[in-house]
């Protein structure tokens, strides 16, 4: 029940309005004042004083109060129903803000209550939501002190300091681009997404639309986890103008005295952009990405709720969930993407997007004929899946497409890769019948692709000089 002043005489409790009418109809009564000012001063008709004056002197004061108090509403949930969502929210969906549970009442319990029957019942129970703004905390603040001094017991009063959620939202807002794909903000977080371990979830979200573009979750902010989130993009939508990121990322993070140049993670997903003609604009101020650094916030409330009742355990099944879910989230939040206002450029096809989205990194053939990459020896074979021999020293390029296959690029030619096992499968001299393995042809992507070592060594040259590597 709303607070509101009460007035009481004898046993007849009257509301401030209610008691106005009756003092200003009980003056008119024994004085015979003016019947026409107290209806402007009641904001009422003649006809309606002339029926309070005939109910004041049958019934006196109790005929001012209305007939409907005590009363509840024909549309009201009942003492069941509200204990029901009571229940709910506190033993199955007990970290989802108020609309967010609203949605899941309808969609999973089939019980229609709107989010603000939900924050009142709620409320009730000094229940706050988890995006409790800090108006409504300010307010309860205020409500506790009052009822901190009414508690009867400590336990009362801990229950009720609990109840408190302070959530802030620090992050300005600006503008939105003016077209799709003009800029996506892109990030990880970590947090308890799922499970008992805490995960990163990497999306892209486009700044004009407010729609996530990709997702992916890995165990930790890898390079692996922004070339999926980027592949999602350019499959979907095509190739966007810009990348906006977080210097503290993984895209400007450098090791000391770093060993080879696959690990330089801004190195490597900086190259695959340059190719797609893609620009990437870093910031040192994460409140600079408002835009996905809000939707972390919006997802956080939401996304694990979501990902315990599907049963999620593990990055696999996470990582499928998502494709059904994004679309969903989109449809609800986003604006739509319209495509005469859209600046993504064409989609590129599978095998582009499966060769740019790569690992590079020079490598030198050993005495042996092969090329050492993560602690494995691999020998170039050609289409027909006959090996070929460099001298020593020879220096080439390994490529390790987005989907694992393996290449190495020598002046314009360009070579598949077979890892050397490091023993033989039979032997011909023990065996009665060794396994006499043939070559097979294989896949040798065309030359298309800017793979050649002398344009990856002037990328890593201007890398350096940028202003700030520059010690």
């Amino acid at each position: 029940m709303s607070l509101r002043e009460v007035v009481t005489l004898r046993k007849v409790e009257l509301t401030m309005e209610e008691n106005n009418k009756y003092l200003t109809i009980k003056k008119l009564v024994e004085t015979g004042g003016n019947k026409k000012r107290a209806a402007m001063y009641l904001n009422c008709s003649i006809r309606h004083i002339n029926r309070m004056i005939k109910g004041y002197q049958q019934e006196g004061k109790s005929y001012f109060i209305h007939g409907n108090r005590g009363r509840k509403p024909v549309h009201t949930f009942n003492d069941k129903t509200r204990q029901l969502i009571l229940d709910l929210y506190c033993t199955k969906y007990y970290d989802a803000n108020f609309t967010h549970f609203s949605e899941l009442l309808k969609r999973n319990e089939k019980i229609i209550a709107s989010p603000t029957s939900v924050r009142n019942i709620l409320m009730q129970e000094l229940i706050l939501s988890p995006k409790a703004r800090r108006s409504t905390k300010k307010k309860v603040n205020a409500y506790l002190k009052t009822a901190q001094k009414n508690a009867k017991s400590q336990k009362e009063t801990a229950k009720i300091l609990n109840a408190i959620v302070a959530i802030e939202d620090a992050h300005p807002r600006r503008p939105r681009c003016a077209y799709a794909g003009e800029m996506l903000q892109m990030d990880a977080s970590q947090h308890h997404w799922f499970g008992t371990e805490k995960t990163y979830l990497h999306i892209a979200v486009d700044d004009a639309t407010g729609a996530i573009m990709g997702a992916f979750f890995d165990s930790q902010e890898t390079l692996k986890g922004y070339y999926h989130t980027l592949k999602q993009v350019l499959t979907q939508y095509g190739i966007p103008y810009m990348l906006f990121t977080d210097k503290r990322t993984v895209f400007e993070y450098k090791k000391k005295n770093i060993s080879s140049v696959e690990e330089d993670t801004f190195t490597q997903f900086g190259y695959a952009c340059s190719q797609l003609g893609i620009q990437i604009q870093t910031s040192s101020v994460a409140q600079a990405k408002g835009r996905v650094e809000r939707m972390f916030q919006t997802l956080q409330s939401r996304l694990p709720l979501e990902l315990r009742l599907a049963g999620v355990t593990n990055l696999e099944q996470a990582n499928e969930f998502l494709n059904s879910y994004i679309k969903e989230f989109n449809a609800q939040f986003a604006l739509p993407v319209n495509s005469t206002k859209s600046v993504f450029e064409k989609q590129p096809d599978n095998e582009k997007i499966n060769l740019t989205l790569a690992i590079l990194t020079s490598r030198r053939v050993d005495n042996g004929h092969c090329i050492k990459f993560n602690k494995t020896y691999y020998k170039p074979v050609d289409s027909n899946g006959y090996p070929v021999y460099y001298r020593k020293g020879t220096s080439g390029m390994v490529i390790q497409a987005f989907d694992g296959n393996m290449f190495f690029c020598v002046d314009e030619k360009v070579y598949a890769l077979d890892a050397v096992p490091d023993h033989a499968h039979t032997s011909k001299n023990f065996d009665i019948s060794p396994v006499q393995e043939k070559p097979t042809k294989r896949y040798i992507p065309p030359m298309n692709h800017p793979w050649r070592q002398s344009i990856f060594n002037r990328y890593l040259k201007k890398q350096a000089h940028r202003p700030e590597n520059v010690a």
